[in-house]
């Protein structure tokens, strides 16, 4: 299988990281406000730290991408892209809606993933070609065709008012089956495994895309940023089963 090593190691590293999370969760948790007025804690520094060591151990040439400041070079084209808790909020309220994120960048493409949810002890990992799991159980995307029969998932929702789609947001969500909002990691991962049939996020970096692209491109759906464009670079980011590509795209090419 493609980066059977990766998905492997990546696993057993996911794992780790996400017991020390919890371990560290069960005491002070230290949180401090970063420059861009979002939460950090003791865990997703350590994490980030455990993670960057192991994987730099596994695979020396690889470079890497952390949101917590990690920057290493690439000496062969591959970046190991990496949010080690994604979802910090939900980490320090304890919802459980939170993720150890590490998605493989190779020659500018995200290749290979992991989405490893500790509070529930759920892995979710794919590699271009190879298909995506959950728990080791192969994934697809929903059948649904239509908007009327679809489950949207809105994440981000505080930061909609920036886009100029925002004044019809309303009244377009009401012509989906439903809506939920239950966690940006956690609502991409619906989609890999057929609960849900599209996905909005108002605001994401690379670190929070990277492996829930491949996952869920793997399990048969469909992902690009509000202009449609195929990267995990925009700022904000669409999933979304194939039949609803085109009502997505027309909505939010109004930003």
């Amino acid at each position: 299988m493609a980066y059977e090593r990766e998905l492997t190691i990546g696993s057993e590293i996911a794992r780790k990281a996400g017991d020390l999370a919890l371990k560290i969760r069960e005491g002070n948790i230290g949180i401090e406000i970063k420059s861009d007025e979002s939460p950090v804690t003791v865990a997703d520094k350590a994490c980030e730290k455990l993670i960057v060591e192991d994987l730099s151990a596994a695979f020396p040439g690889d470079g890497m991408l952390g949101e917590e400041g990690a920057m290493k070079e690439s000496s062969n084209g591959r970046r190991w892209i990496i949010d080690p808790i994604d979802g910090t909020r939900d980490f320090i309220r304890g919802t459980g809606a939170w993720s150890v994120l590490m998605g493989l960048e190779e020659n500018g493409k995200v290749v290979a993933g992991h989405a490893y949810f500790p509070a529930f002890g759920e892995m979710y990992s794919a590699a271009k070609g190879a298909g995506a799991f959950h728990d080791g159980k192969r994934i697809y995307a929903s059948k649904v065709q239509t908007k009327s029969e679809a489950l949207i998932c809105c994440n981000g929702l505080g930061f909609m008012h920036k886009f100029g789609f925002a004044g019809a947001l309303v009244d377009w969500l009401a012509g989906f089956w439903t809506v939920r909002s239950m966690g940006g990691c956690l609502d991409a991962m619906m989609l890999a495994r057929g609960s849900a049939d599209a996905w909005l996020e108002a605001k994401a970096m690379p670190w929070d895309l990277a492996p829930l692209k491949i996952i869920a491109e793997e399990a048969g759906c469909v992902t690009f940023d509000f202009k449609g464009k195929d990267t995990i670079y925009g700022g904000n980011f669409v999933i979304c089963v194939p039949a609803l590509a085109d009502e997505m795209k027309r909505f939010t090419a109004g930003a």
